[in-house]
């Protein structure tokens, strides 16, 4: 009996999934495991296998299609079986990807964007378009083009906008700003950015700490590493490092709220916020208090890696115990950070920057420092217990050799 296809739920925060590309095509056998599909979710493009088995009769949701969970993308069941009762329920899907979004004129905006000419082009992102004709006019009426409405496809200035205002005796016509405004329609995963932080500050009282800490040993042991081994270690790696062993010191920073108790986890799970080109994604190392520095670096940099191009499985990017956002490398000093659930707390880490000091000969001596900020949950840390974390995470930072005893 010929059964749906539907969308499902290929991460915990997934509402819509939109398909990027069919592996089978309409006549193909399926069998249970089976690539049928890639999904763009909110955080990732995750493969989409198949959990039927028969012929694949009908694909009822396109490549580009945007799919609400629990909708039909397709039909499975015996080749010549009457699936028109299946058809009947099948809502067409008119949701579509930014890139395939009608605008004014019922024109595709990649076509119109072909249409536009060089000149055009240049005056697009400016809101101001319009026929090689009109511009022409323009220039021998000496009229500025940019002070006259379009009335042509998607504001496109014609030759009749130039002839109104000329008649008008070149009088620049009114406008409101919101014509010159630019509605960007929201992607799943900035929905579901806006919705997790949003859940998360309203949910966990939020508290800072901020501490200062001195660099430079750990700088001078960084760039002793690097000059021992072939690759270059990141100073992301010694963080999670030293975090993984203060959060061993203080395990119930390591910890989650579930309404009825607090879950102290055994393992220590560190995420890294890594940027995507339209969101954010946190790649998580594993058991970091159990790996070296060099392992949790070679690590890091396939999951970040992967992170950037969306192709990291459920388990990499989700459960992070503790998360890490460095925005140092962005000539940001100092700055506070939302909790990432499940997560009690994140660490905000700013720039290493120079700062002078006063030496005991009375003269001044410079030195590394970085500014730290510390964001916890108070329902499940309170401020004694932050402060403790914080103390020995800067100690751990200027004199590492604390870790080994």
């Amino acid at each position: 009996m010929a059964e749906k296809i539907i969308m499902l739920a290929l991460s915990p925060t997934m509402e819509t999934g939109t398909i990027v590309k069919w592996h089978k095509k309409e006549g193909d056998d399926i069998s249970s495991g089976d690539i049928l599909c890639e999904v763009e979710t909110d955080k990732a493009t995750m493969d989409y296998e198949s959990t039927t088995e028969g012929t694949l009769l009908k694909i009822t949701s396109a490549a580009g299609s945007q799919v609400k969970v629990g909708e039909m993308i397709g039909i499975a069941g015996k080749p010549s079986e009457d699936i028109s009762g299946l058809l009947k329920q099948a809502e067409p899907i008119v949701r579509k990807t930014e890139t395939q979004k009608k605008v004014a004129g019922n024109e595709p905006v990649s076509d119109k964007l072909q249409n536009i000419t060089p000149s055009e082009k240049e005056h697009a992102p400016y809101g101001v378009r319009a026929s090689p004709l009109a511009r022409q006019l323009a220039l021998e009426s000496g009229i500025d083009i940019q002070s006259i409405k379009g009335s042509g496809p998607g504001g496109r200035i014609i030759k009749q906008d130039v002839e109104r205002v000329t008649a008008q005796g070149g009088q620049p016509e009114t406008f409101t700003k919101e014509q010159f405004q630019q509605k960007i329609p929201l992607s799943d995963k900035r929905r579901i950015i806006a919705q997790r932080m949003t859940q998360s500050m309203i949910s966990a009282p939020h508290f800072y700490l901020t501490i200062a800490v001195r660099m430079d040993y750990l700088v001078n042991s960084r760039n002793s590493l690097n000059s021992s081994i072939k690759s270059k270690i990141t100073f992301n790696a010694f963080f999670i490092k030293l975090v993984a062993e203060a959060l061993r010191k203080n395990p119930i920073v390591n910890s989650s709220w579930a309404e009825d108790f607090i879950i102290r986890h055994s393992s220590i799970d560190i995420g890294l916020a890594v940027a995507q080109k339209d969101g954010l994604i946190t790649p998580v190392v594993r058991d970091c208090a159990n790996k070296g520095i060099v392992a949790i670096d070679s690590e890091l940099h396939d999951l970040v890696q992967r992170g950037r191009e969306g192709r990291l499985s459920l388990q990499e990017y989700t459960e992070a115990t503790f998360t890490i956002s460095n925005l140092g490398s962005y000539g940001v000093r100092q700055f506070t950070a939302i909790i990432n659930p499940p997560a009690s707390a994140i660490l905000a880490i700013g720039e290493i920057f120079d700062e002078l000091s006063f030496s005991a000969d009375g003269g001044y001596q410079k030195h590394h420092s970085m500014l730290m900020t510390l964001s916890c949950d108070h329902r499940v840390i309170d401020g004694a217990i932050a402060a403790q974390f914080a103390g020995d995470l800067k100690n751990m930072m200027e004199n590492p050799i604390t870790v080994l005893y």
